[in-house]
């Protein structure tokens, strides 16, 4: 399959990071042929699943990549975002039969980890899409 319709959700909380994902997302999904019909920003990364929902139920989008960024702080906070969001990102995907990937780096991470991540996880996070797009179509 050519000219994959991807969605994507960007958490802005963390923005200095999750930003650049987003960037560095439209532009790996030009690079593997495809094309991104509309970004959803949400506050933060416990927020994805429903502006997830939202794109997988549309019928022009072959598939969801989600972006965010989960920075440990001082209590358990992180593991509940992280945790909870890729539970429900998830079910959606098996729910809906439609790839919905996991770009969300963290929890127990710092911030410097992070920006190590970046490129990783929004590369990845499209990568996955495509692959999961191709094998269910084939």
């Amino acid at each position: 399959m050519a000219n994959e319709k991807i969605g994507i959700v960007v958490s802005d909380f963390n923005a200095d990071i999750t930003r650049l994902m987003e960037t560095l997302a439209k532009q790996h999904v030009e690079f593997l042929g495809g094309a991104v019909v509309k970004v959803i920003h949400v506050p933060g990364a416990f927020d994805i699943p429903l502006a997830a929902k939202i794109l997988v139920e549309n019928k022009e989008i072959d598939g969801v990549v989600t972006l965010g960024a989960v920075i440990e702080g001082d209590t358990d906070h992180d593991n509940i975002v992280a945790n909870n969001a890729a539970r429900k990102i998830a079910d959606l995907s098996i729910g809906y039969n439609k790839p919905v990937t996991l770009g969300i780096s963290g929890p127990k991470m710092s911030h410097a980890d992070a920006v190590k991540r970046t490129e990783e996880y929004a590369k990845r996070s499209v990568e996955a899409c495509f692959k999961m797009i191709r094998a269910i179509k084939e």
